[in-house]
């Protein structure tokens, strides 16, 4: 009985191992915030180079796409975090949900 148990848990162990290495979702943004965006364009776009302008920053200095009218999303796969926009990770959300600046887009449904 000990035998057949012993071996059970000696063949389970590689899958054991094997599921702690696979990447976790959170694990998708390390360089900023989860922000849901309503859009996200490309800087220079007429509406996004007008509130860039509005703003004061040089439509130069941005990087990655801008996410317009963002909200955070702080614990992914709670309940209340889905977004039915466009899910970003962004380097720069500091505009009060208006803009979020250096998004990539991710996939939360992982």
């Amino acid at each position: 009985m000990f035998a057949r148990a012993s071996s059970v848990f000696v063949l389970a162990l590689p899958i054991l191992a094997a599921a702690s290495v696979l990447p976790r979702q959170s694990d998708q943004c390390n360089t900023g915030s989860i922000q849901c965006c309503d859009s996200t364009q490309s800087a220079t776009s007429s509406v996004v180079s007008t509130l860039l302008g509005l703003l004061g920053i040089p439509i130069g200095s941005v990087t990655g796409l801008v996410g317009v009218t963002c909200s955070p999303i702080t614990v992914v796969g709670a309940s209340g975090t889905s977004c039915s926009a466009q899910p970003v990770c962004c380097t720069n959300d500091s505009f009060n949900g208006l803009i979020a600046l250096g998004c990539t887009p991710i996939n939360l449904n992982l």
